[in-house]
């Protein structure tokens, strides 16, 4: 039977012509047949509509009539295809996609899903092409997560959010979009969607993850062709203003020297800036402790630090904690000094603030850095008193040093100034609480580095003033702890390189010429040395995925004649060793990250049975990243052992009339503590 046909006179009328009387099920209940229009026949498109039609022949009144209804029609209702807009835009109804641009008058719709024979509606073809070159359908929307100025930062982004979004299949393929020509980059997800509705599911999943996003219509070719369009005509405006420049040219200009840099913008006002990222890297006290100058390469050269700025930081460290001890006065904790003056009886608690720093990076053309960092610790200050005493609560220059390097264009660095010691890696994966071995053998003192930094191969050379410096450093000086020569020195080579795609493995070691482990009995800190007592370490590093494990040794190359009491003779001197080993799991999170930590670390000071035999830490810590920059954490930290440096074998004891008992210490090997510890620790 032959398909009746739908012509304009039809829908305008409501009958077919040439329509075979249905049957049955097609009619209505007094057998009278159902002449309503197919769904295929009603289109938002009415010029498509027209043109499916068979225009019929009828008299002048009626095409009159049908005019007018067509004009009425097309006037009151939208086009099926709307102008895709702006990468920005997100308005839009749910609906049909929509194709990459307007149908113009050349395109023919053919056929219909009714047609025997015909091919689908759904293919346009362009009559001037022919019907081989069918146009595709393109996807119209994308999830964006967030917009930067800088790449570095969407770099950032786009890790986090990865791990963020672990959970979810189809968003951990993230890209970077800079396709816009307003130098902004794009965190967006890798596919594209035919449907807002599909977009709109997958935002509100990664928003189910605590990640922000919203739909917005992805870029298509005539975005591009605009954007290449736009570049011409910016490319020819640059070349005539380049020509007037030289027509105008007097004289010669002196070009900058290859070190300066380019000059300041007089206009820009960011001279003074923050970057909360850096100002918790940089200021960070367990991860990079010996390695700032490097990272302040890496920012440099990623675009963090901009060339001629100034970048402010800071960070408070602020706890609150519970210990007990087996021994009155007694705690063994190493993250305040451990003398009687701030810790009485068998029980301790306390809630203050640990430390604060106030720091400063100046960048001076590509290749001068200047960087000061201030620091109040009065819970670990050498001043006298308790806590609260002004000589414990003052303002010290942490660190100030100048670095030369520019990583872009040269491996060699260079700084100069008061700086930490590059002597073994001295970590720690504890959110708080600093390893033995940072406390024995983590240096810092005046002096000058040259380093080398490639390809994963790290090499750095030290040369320490002499005499006693501030931390883990002394070499004698005319048989004085006067610092009067550069007769010290420290070398550190490692290197990094990968283990498959998910793992990195980190091996080095160092040496010291000069260690703080020289002096004679009674032990007293910055004293004096006869010789010096060089020390060797070794270090590594795993990170596997998520997982970081950890371990270091170090060693005294000479006994420490201090360890020596005359008036305790049994007890011979012995070599100064510490040692570490710890595992670290970071866990993803909508909220941020949370990490599980666990190390144990170890000093060995004295012979088997010694008092100052040994003081161990075991510490189990949980992190939780609620910012990049601000960190929760709370530790469990058991202590054995009771070995405090100064006056470790003796010397420091006296009776009731004031004298000193040669054969007493306050060291003591039975000694333990617990230590229940929360915090934070915030940064700019």
């Amino acid at each position: 039977m032959k398909p009746a046909r739908w012509t304009v006179s039809a829908l305008l009328s409501g009958k077919r012509q040439n329509a075979i009387t249905p049957p049955c099920s097609a009619c209505s209940a007094d057998r009278r047949p159902d002449y309503s229009p197919p769904a295929w026949a009603v289109s938002r498109n009415h010029v498509r509509l027209f043109r499916r039609t068979r225009i019929p022949r009828f008299g002048p009144r009626r095409a009159f009539v049908a005019c007018l209804v067509l004009l009425a029609v097309g006037v009151g209702m939208p086009p099926a295809h709307a102008d895709p807009g702006a990468a920005e835009d997100i308005a839009g109804t749910a609906g049909p996609p929509r194709m990459d641009g307007e149908l113009d008058h050349s395109d023919t719709l053919i056929g219909h899903e009714g047609g025997a024979g015909r091919k689908p509606a759904s293919v346009l073809v362009d009559a001037s092409k022919g019907p081989a070159r069918a146009r595709a359908r393109r996807p119209g929307w994308r999830v964006q997560l967030g917009t930067f100025q800088q790449r570095s930062r969407a770099e950032k982004a786009r890790t986090t959010l990865v791990q963020t979004l672990a959970a979810l299949p189809r968003a951990r393929a993230l890209v970077i979009d800079d396709s816009k020509d307003d130098g902004l980059f794009r965190v967006v997800l890798a596919d594209a969607f035919y449907r807002r509705g599909e977009a709109a599911a997958t935002c509100a999943a990664v928003a189910a993850l605590g990640a922000q996003c919203f739909v917005a219509r992805a870029p298509t070719s005539h975005s591009v062709l605009e954007r290449l369009d736009g570049l011409d005509a910016e490319n020819a405006q640059l070349r005539m203003e380049i020509a007037a420049l030289k027509a105008k040219q007097t004289r010669p200009v002196r070009a900058p020297s290859s070190w300066a840099g380019a000059a300041a913008d007089p206009a820009a006002a960011q001279f003074v800036r923050t970057d909360s990222q850096f100002g918790y890297d940089i200021l960070d006290p367990t991860t990079g402790i010996n390695r700032k100058q490097r990272l302040i390469l890496q920012r440099r050269n990623d675009g963090t630090l901009a060339p001629d700025s100034l970048h402010v930081h800071g960070a408070v460290t602020a706890i609150a904690n519970y210990q007990s001890s087996n021994r009155n006065d007694k705690f063994g904790y190493l993250m305040r000094h451990p003398t009687a003056k701030n810790q009485i009886g068998d029980t301790v608690s306390e809630a203050t603030v640990h430390s604060a720093q106030l720091g400063f990076t100046g960048t001076i053309g590509d290749w001068l850095t200047g960087h000061a960092v201030m620091l109040f610790d009065p819970e670990q200050s050498f001043g006298d008193g308790t806590n609260t005493d002004i000589d414990r609560n003052q303002l010290q220059m942490r660190r100030a040093y100048v670095l030369f390097g520019n990583l872009d264009r040269s491996p060699f660095y260079a700084s100069l100034g008061k700086m930490a010691v590059p002597f073994g890696l001295t970590d720690t994966v504890n959110p708080f609480s600093a390893s033995t071995v940072w406390h024995v053998f983590g240096g810092l003192a005046n002096g000058v580095i040259v380093g080398y930094a490639n390809d994963g191969l790290n090499l750095s050379l030290m040369g320490i003033q002499g005499g006693a410096q501030y931390r883990a450093a002394n070499t004698p000086v005319e048989g004085t702890a006067v610092p009067g020569r550069l007769n010290n020195f420290t070398a550190d080579a490692n290197y990094s390189f990968g283990l498959g795609p998910a793992a990195t493995l980190l091996l080095g070691g160092s040496y010291q010429h000069g260690t703080a482990y020289c002096q004679g009995f009674p032990i007293v800190h910055f004293g004096a040395c006869e010789d010096n007592n060089p020390a060797f370490d070794l270090y590594g590093r795993l990170v596997y995925d998520d997982l970081t494990l950890k371990g270091e040794f170090a060693q005294t190359t000479e006994v420490w004649p201090g360890t020596f009491n005359p008036g305790i003779p049994q007890f011979a001197a012995s070599k100064v060793t510490s040692f570490d080993i710890g595992a670290r799991y970071r866990h993803g999170t909508g909220a941020g990250p949370v990490d599980l930590s666990a190390e144990f670390s170890r000093l060995l000071a004295g012979p088997d049975g010694a008092p100052w035999e040994r003081q161990d830490q075991f510490v189990l810590g949980a992190a939780w990243f609620a910012w990049p920059n601000a960190k929760l954490f709370a530790e469990y930290v058991r202590v054995e052992g009771f070995a405090p440096l100064n006056f470790l074998t003796g010397g420091s004891v006296r009776d009731d009339r004031g004298e000193v008992v040669p054969d007493r210490t306050h060291s003591d090997a039975s000694a333990r503590s617990d230590v229940v510890m929360i915090g934070v620790n915030a940064a700019f």
